[in-house]
């Protein structure tokens, strides 16, 4: 395996008496696409908040590229090479396509005209070139999920976390974002990936994570974590066909 990227190790976080993420480990390498699955409430997402630094962990540390980072604000993190989408899309509605991703790119301590060719560039990849005018609140849904993947790429990570980004997509939309996702890989880009939609995340990722009650219940290759009885029983519901 290549160098570790990401390492996270006993990652927990407790809101009062309830373990959200409890003793989590988890790494990425360099270049590898890992998807993290799960039912619904299994601690996924928050596990993206303690990564990003959105949340502060109860126990545990982040490394990346070696270093900690456990305890850092989020524009501090991202400055050191880790993005991250979310959820629920939460572009500025007001501005246009374009000042959205050029906010992104002024992360990186850009000037005005630089950060708004970067965004120029990463708006041309993602698709909404045309669009780039455009006020963010008239975007559709499968657009304000490029938006949101633009933004994080405009900040120039080595390691991006898409939260759920086809959620909500038609069959042809998602398609097209897995496409978008593995052209996003091929810039040397790491990802991690919540996902619902399994034949996507099983089609991207080099290997699966799964989360049930917010500890770790099965790793490995997506072939095998779809064989894995504890998995079809807390999440699959039956196995999938490889």
């Amino acid at each position: 395996m290549s160098e570790a990227l990401l390492e996270v190790r006993g990652l927990t976080k407790r809101f009062g008496g309830l373990s959200a993420v409890s003793a989590l480990d988890l790494d990425v390498a360099r270049g590898e696409i890992v998807g993290l699955i799960g039912p619904n409430g299994a601690g996924k997402t928050t596990a993206f908040h303690l990564i990003a630094g959105f949340h502060t962990p109860t126990a545990g540390v982040v490394r990346l590229k070696g270093a900690p980072i456990t305890g850092l604000k989020p524009h501090a993190i991202c400055r050191r090479g880790l993005a991250r989408t979310f959820q629920i899309v939460q572009p500025f509605a007001a501005l246009s396509t374009l000042d959205n991703v050029t906010v992104g790119a002024l992360n990186r301590g850009a000037t005005v005209a630089d950060a708004r060719r970067r965004a120029l560039e990463i708006l041309d990849f993602v698709g909404l070139g045309p669009r780039r005018d455009v006020p963010a609140r008239s975007l559709t849904l499968s657009d304000r999920k490029r938006l949101e993947m633009a933004r994080g790429l405009a900040t120039g990570p080595e390691l991006l976390l898409l939260d759920e980004v086809m959620a909500g997509l038609n069959p042809t939309e998602i398609e097209e974002i897995v496409g978008l996702i593995r052209r996003i890989h091929a810039r040397g880009v790491s990802l991690l990936i919540i996902e619902h939609v399994m034949q996507a995340i099983m089609a991207l990722s080099h290997r699966l994570v799964v989360l049930h009650h917010g500890e770790k219940l099965a790793e490995g290759p997506p072939a095998a974590v779809a064989r894995d009885r504890r998995v079809i029983e807390a999440y699959l519901g039956e196995p999938l066909a490889p």
